[in-house]
C-alpha cells in the first residue's frame, strides 16, 4: 500500500557570508554542526550591490530546498544601527531591507574579524601554520588579519562558551621600534594625516609602505606607484629589492602591531594572523623579524615569549564562524 501521508520538505539552508572590500565568499549551511558547503568567493566590484551579489551566488548553487530563510554576515565595516557602510567598498545597505529584499525571516550581522574569531577554536592543524606547537585553545585568543584593510578582533572562553570581541584596532596609530621606521612613519604622513597601522599593514596601505620604506631607504620609486600584487610579488621573488625591503619592513611592524594587541587583550592563549596577504608570503613571513619583533616588548619579553603565534591557512575559516554565530541565536528549533 502506497503511504498517501504528506513527505515533510527538508528545512531551508541557513546562508553565510564572509564580506571584505575586495571580495565577498558565501556558502550554504544544511544543519546544526553541519559544514558551509557550496562555497564561492565573488568580487565586490563586480556587483553594484550586496543584494546583487547575494543574489548571483543564490542562481549559481544547487539549493538543496526552498531559498535560505536565516543568514549571519561577516562584513568588513563597523556595525551601529541599521545602516552599513563598508570601510574599503562602495556597498551600503539598509539591515532592515536587505532582509526584506532577501525573504529572511532573520539577517544577523557580525564584523567580519569577529565570526573569524569565533572559528578560532574550530581550526584544525591543516588550517594553521604555527611558529612553534599550538596548545589547545583556551583562555583569552586574538586575531590580527592584514587583507583589504587591516582587522583585529578578540576571543574570551566564558563559562558560556566562546564571546567574541569585535573591534576596530587596525585604526590605531601605527609605532615605530627604531630611527629606520620612524624614517618610514614621516614619510608615510606627508601623505596622509594619521598613519594608522591599517595605512601600511594591509593591500590597501602596501603602496604607501612601499613608497615610504624607499623614501627612506634613499631608493628610487617607480614613475607609477607599484601595486600591492606587484609589490607582493616582486618581493616574494626577490627580484626587486625595494619590495623585499618593503615585505620585511611589513612583516617586521606587523609584529610589533600583534604583540601590542596580545598585551592589550591578554591574549596569552595565542594570537592568529590571518587575511589574505601573509599566506601570500608565508615562507617569508616565518623567516622575517614577525616573531623576534612580537616579543621585544622589553620587561615583558618573557610574557611575550609565552604566547603562541600562528598563520590561519584556511581561507573560509570566518564563514565557519559566522556559522557558529547563527546556530548559537537561532537554536536548534529553526531547522524544524
Amino acid at each position: 500500500m502506497v503511504s498517501t501521508m504528506a513527505t515533510a520538505s527538508p528545512p531551508a539552508p541557513w546562508l553565510v557570508a564572509d564580506i571584505g572590500g575586495t571580495h565577498a565568499r558565501f556558502g550554504l549551511v544544511d544543519g546544526p554542526g553541519r559544514p558551509v558547503c557550496h562555497i564561492q568567493r565573488l568580487r565586490a566590484d563586480e556587483h553594484a550591490q550586496l543584494a546583487d551579489a547575494v543574489r548571483a551566488y543564490l542562481a549559481s548553487v544547487p539549493l538543496p530546498s526552498s531559498a535560505p530563510t536565516r543568514a549571519c554576515l561577516a562584513v568588513a565595516t563597523p556595525l551601529a544601527g541599521d545602516e552599513v557602510v563598508f570601510t574599503n567598498s562602495r556597498w551600503r545597505f539598509s539591515r532592515r531591507a536587505l532582509e526584506r529584499e532577501l525573504g529572511l525571516l532573520q539577517l544577523q550581522l557580525l564584523n567580519d574579524f569577529e565570526a573569524l574569531a569565533l572559528a578560532l577554536p574550530q581550526l584544525t592543524a591543516d588550517g594553521l601554520r604555527a611558529h612553534a606547537a599550538m596548545p589547545a585553545p583556551h583562555g583569552t585568543l586574538a586575531v590580527v588579519g592584514p587583507g583589504t584593510g587591516l582587522g583585529v578582533a578578540g576571543l574570551i572562553e566564558t563559562g558560556a562558551g566562546w564571546q567574541a570581541i569585535p573591534g576596530e584596532g587596525g585604526h590605531a596609530t601605527l609605532s615605530a621600534a627604531d630611527d629606520f621606521e620612524a624614517a618610514v612613519l614621516a614619510a608615510a604622513r606627508r601623505e596622509v594625516e594619521h598613519v594608522s597601522a591599517e595605512r601600511l599593514l594591509s593591500g590597501i596601505g602596501l603602496p604607501l609602505l612601499h613608497r615610504a620604506v624607499c623614501a627612506a631607504s634613499g631608493r628610487p620609486t617607480e614613475p607609477e606607484a607599484l601595486s600591492t600584487e606587484a609589490i607582493v610579488q616582486r618581493g616574494a621573488d626577490g627580484s626587486d629589492a625595494g619590495c623585499a625591503q618593503t615585505l620585511a619592513v611589513f612583516c617586521a611592524m606587523l609584529g610589533s602591531f600583534a604583540g601590542n594587541v596580545a598585551l592589550t587583550l591578554g591574549a596569552r592563549g595565542g594570537v592568529y594572523i590571518g587575511g589574505g596577504i601573509v599566506p601570500r608570503i608565508a615562507d617569508l613571513f616565518f623567516a622575517s623579524a614577525f616573531r623576534e619583533r612580537f616579543e621585544a616588548k622589553g620587561r615583558y619579553r618573557v610574557y611575550l615569549q609565552a604566547i603562541p603565534t600562528a598563520l590561519i591557512l584556511d581561507p573560509h575559516a570566518a564563514l565557519t564562524g559566522a556559522a557558529l554565530a547563527l546556530e548559537q541565536s537561532a537554536g536548534a528549533a529553526a531547522w524544524t
